[in-house]
């Protein structure tokens, strides 16, 4: 049984048996940002993948574990279905996702394009949830969740990993959605850079995560944003205590700054970015006197746009 423990030996074997194609992602300091935001800013771009996020790293880990197993079932916003329909398909394993009818319809396509079964439901990503846990209990196929299990962190914990191949830093700033990305970040980087703070981003209008890392506890609170990615309704409780040990602060960004962020990232950055992996970065705006001179990373967890979303928000 596969449970919610991350482990510094298992992020460490997740960066050498991950799929090539997830691992390595660029980062470098951006002269322009580092300009614009005052402080020597790292970008690590988890956009340049098949599936144009970070989502990859811990599904490709998960399923490493799952040896065997034929049928799944998951909910998403988008890009966790994306990662999971990306390993299943290499797998060749039958997958449903089960996501809100307002979700991303390119990030609808792009999952039923790699093969997965899509349910959509009335409501949001936690209403989802719920029904696919209905379906896995109906059918008998095995329920996969976002920030409960520990193979999915440490996947993306690989983010660290090679964050740490470089110089050390002041901080680390990682958008907070379920928990999985920071918790395998934070678990990594408390262990190779114990001085660099961990700093995890909620969006304002999605303030459960924040809620929960402040009162220890998980804490459901209304979720209404842009930013999909970090929407969180209902907090995975495993989630919650975990942050406790691998997140120094949590900051809440607006959508105002998320999108100012995503033009930022744009023109100056060259990078086409979507809200919740804008987050770090519209933190960081956020505080720019304070982190003048310092050296900070942001991570850039996605980058799947619509169309009509590049027209509304970037241009």
């Amino acid at each position: 049984m596969i449970g919610s423990t991350i482990s510094v030996g298992n992020i460490r074997d997740a960066a050498t048996s991950i799929d090539p194609v997830f691992l390595h992602s660029p980062q470098f300091v951006s002269e322009p940002m580092s300009e614009r935001l005052g402080a020597a800013t790292l970008l690590k771009v988890e956009t340049v993948n098949p599936i144009r996020s970070f989502k990859g790293r811990g599904t490709d880990y998960l399923l490493q574990q799952m040896p065997g197993v034929d049928r799944l079932v998951c909910a998403s916003a988008g890009n966790f279905g994306q990662g999971m329909a990306y390993a299943c398909r290499t797998r060749r394993i039958d997958l449903t996702v089960f996501a809100s009818d307002a979700a991303s319809p390119l990030k609808l396509a792009r999952m039923r394009a790699l093969g997965a079964r899509i349910e959509l439901v009335a409501g949001d990503f936690d209403q989802a949830k719920d029904a696919a846990r209905r379906h896995a209990d109906a059918t008998g196929a095995l329920f996969v969740e976002d920030g409960l299990l520990g193979p999915i962190a440490e996947g993306a914990g690989t983010i660290a990993v090679e964050l740490s191949e470089g110089q050390p830093l002041d901080y680390v700033f990682v958008p907070l959605g379920n928990g999985s990305l920071v918790n395998g970040v934070g678990t990594w980087l408390k262990h190779r850079w114990p001085q660099t703070r961990v700093v995890a981003v909620c969006a304002k209008g999605a303030p459960s995560m924040a809620l929960s890392w402040k009162a220890r506890e998980p804490v459901t609170a209304p979720s209404e944003t842009i930013a999909d990615g970090i929407a969180v309704r209902v907090p995975v409780p495993e989630a919650v205590e975990l942050t406790s040990k691998t997140v120094d602060e949590v900051m809440l960004v607006d959508d105002d700054e998320m999108r100012e962020a995503m033009q930022l990232l744009f023109h100056a950055g060259g990078l086409l970015v979507e809200p919740a992996g804008a987050a770090g970065v519209a933190a960081i705006a956020q505080r720019a006197d304070e982190l003048r001179g310092r050296s900070v990373a942001a991570i850039l967890t996605g980058g799947n746009l619509t169309e009509q979303q590049i027209r509304d928000w970037i241009y």
